[in-house]
């Protein structure tokens, strides 16, 4: 007969009727969680005789060594978005100085949500980076309220309470659309990301603050929204010349949009520049090698991943420290496409 399987998070949960959140907080002792539910949670776990992880091991606090990398992003748009991939590079730089080990984790369902916080609780790691960070995201703050260092390429929003870091997203989408204004340009619409994300936000604020200090209307129909990825590009391209017809400039909040935005214009018989002067945000390997190269605004996306596992590192050492809030430069990039 083979032995008894030990009993995990997902047991407890079931047998005290609540959720694996619940569970998680109150092994961590958070506040937030009913007298009713604690008391069925710590009954369950007397009944199955349930051992976190890190208390088997000795200590709760003690270290893995590891730390996870966590993208709530499909398998697909991690391979399309070079963003990404110069995240991962500048995390793993990071890290390779140390003994730390990386977990990518992507999470993509409730199911692996759940799978996350069952690791997290039970201390399998010693702290997380969070990056493509959406507004009402559950899972900042839940690793918040389990008292787990955590660090954000990004951010929810202006009143971000954990550390992060970022690059000045308003500040180069002004610098993208003064550059086509000194051009000549009069009908400058915008591509923005999803307007969950605060990036996405702050790159359309950027767009219309600077048409309106230079006395143009930053009207609704100039505006459409996409979802970082080249078919969302296209799409929102053929929505904007639908709406302006007359639109000779867009400012796009992605390379990879942009590159979309662009395969749409020539489907439309409308030239780079010529008829539509196009300016990207990223700088990434595709404004490189598009047709025509794209003007782009550089990020220095690498540095950032590399930040925020340096920033993570300090937090776990010493959780005490002072959250720490980084904004870092960016620098217009200018090529045929305007």
């Amino acid at each position: 007969m083979g032995a008894r399987q030990r009993p995990t998070i997902k047991t407890v949960a079931a047998r005290a009727g609540v959720g694996r959140t619940t569970v998680s907080r109150v092994i961590n002792n958070s506040e937030l969680v009913s007298e009713k539910a604690r008391t069925a949670v710590l009954a369950a776990i007397a009944e199955l005789n349930y051992v976190p992880n890190s208390v088997a091991r000795g200590l709760v606090t003690s270290r893995t060594n590891s730390v996870a990398l966590v993208i709530p992003e499909s398998a697909s748009r991690l391979g399309n978005e070079p963003y990404f991939s110069a995240v991962i590079r500048g995390v793993s730089t990071a890290l390779a100085e140390t003994r730390t080990q990386l977990q990518l984790v992507l999470v993509r369902d409730q199911a692996e949500r759940d799978q996350l916080t069952e690791s997290v609780a039970e201390r399998r790691v010693d702290g997380v980076l969070l990056v493509s960070v959406h507004e009402h995201d559950p899972l900042p703050g839940l690793l918040e309220d389990m008292g787990l260092p955590t660090v954000l390429a990004g951010r929810r929003s202006p009143t971000e309470s954990l550390s992060h870091v970022l690059s000045d997203n308003a500040g180069g989408a002004a610098t993208a659309v003064g550059h086509l204004l000194a051009r000549g340009r009069r009908t400058i619409g915008t591509i923005s990301g999803p307007l969950d994300m605060d990036v996405a936000r702050s790159r359309l604020q950027g767009w219309r603050e600077t048409l309106e200090k230079a006395g143009h209307e930053a009207a609704g129909e100039l505006v459409a929204a996409a979802d970082f990825t080249e078919e969302g590009g296209e799409a929102a391209m053929r929505s904007l010349l639908e709406q302006v017809p007359s639109l000779d400039a867009v400012f796009i909040a992605s390379d990879v949009m942009a590159v979309g935005a662009m395969a749409e214009l020539r489907r439309q018989g409308r030239s780079v520049p010529g008829d539509v002067a196009v300016v990207g945000f990223d700088d990434s390997i595709i404004a490189r090698h598009s047709n025509p190269p794209l003007t782009s605004v550089r990020q220095p996306v690498e540095e950032i991943g590399s930040l925020i596992a340096r920033i993570l590192l300090e937090e776990i050492a010493s959780p005490e420290e002072e959250r720490q809030h980084v904004v870092l430069p960016t620098e217009l990039v200018v090529r045929e496409s305007s």
